[in-house]
């Protein structure tokens, strides 16, 4: 399993916020993924990733939600994969408020999508505006998905625990939900589907007219545009217009997106 290799990088990250790793009598135990039955299809693909004889089943029960819930379960037993998965930090037991991002090299933005999967939520508000979350008990990860995105978006985040729940909810909204939904949902990358679709589907938004842009008040003009593009830096362009990194790094997007028309040549 290793982690600068993106499908495991992703599947870490997914085991991290829904795997469950139990011990048994002497060096017996089991690795545990459940999740709802129309996403069997990931677990067959972890299947074909893990090395080792694993099984997938299905179960139908009554939740606190519904009277009739199917579930699709993978178990793995392998003590020499318990011990992998063990020491690159998935714990026996309860696990929410003490895993953290793996003490070795990995692929950033694949471990985020397996969490961002497993714990998060993709998708458009009840008043149509796009966002991408993700809702952990770890600070640890809170704050690595908030270092993550601040690279990609320019946006700082300081999440705090709420009174009611005692977990992090870590939200971007906007132009900024669609910049992070971008870098983490890239073309052929493995994930949910329905939450890949749902992160290809924010980039049909566009800010309604008259809609102020919350991160700047400040017009772009085509000589800006260009000293950004030839710059192609958001922290170095931040300091020759005198605008912030985070506006910085929006704009570039929406140029490199198509989202507003590239500067003319004159």
């Amino acid at each position: 399993m290793d982690l600068t290799v993106p499908e495991y990088a992703y599947m870490f990250g997914f085991l991290q916020a829904d795997g469950h790793l139990s011990r048994g009598v002497g060096q017996k135990g089991r690795l545990t993924v459940e999740i709802s039955a129309r996403d069997i299809d990931l677990l067959q693909k972890f299947q074909k990733l893990t090395p080792y004889y694993s099984s997938i089943t299905e179960r139908t029960r009554s939740t606190n939600f519904t009277e009739t819930h199917t579930a699709a379960v993978w178990s793995l037993c392998s003590l020499e994969a318990r011990i992998r998965i063990n020491d690159l930090g998935l714990p026996y037991g309860r696990k929410s408020k003490t895993i953290a991002p793996p003490n070795v090299d990995f692929s950033r933005r694949d471990y985020l999508r397996g969490l961002i999967d497993a714990d998060g939520s993709v998708g458009f508000t009840s008043k149509g505006f796009p966002f991408i979350s993700l809702t952990t008990a770890s600070g640890a990860i809170a704050s690595y998905l908030t270092e993550h995105g601040r690279g990609v978006t320019g946006a700082e985040r300081n999440p705090k625990r709420n009174a009611r729940d005692d977990v992090y909810n870590v939200l971007y909204m906007m132009e900024l939900a669609q910049c992070l939904a971008a870098d983490l949902y890239y073309p052929g990358c493995l994930s949910l589907e329905r939450k890949r679709a749902a992160a290809d589907s924010l980039s049909t938004w566009a800010r309604p007219s008259g809609m102020r842009a919350a991160y700047t008040a400040r017009r772009w003009n085509a000589t800006e545009d260009r000293i950004l593009l030839t710059l192609n830096s958001p922290m170095a362009a931040a300091e020759v217009l005198g605008r912030t990194a985070q506006s910085c790094n929006l704009r570039l997007w929406r140029l490199h997106n198509g989202k507003v028309p590239m500067p003319s040549d004159q």
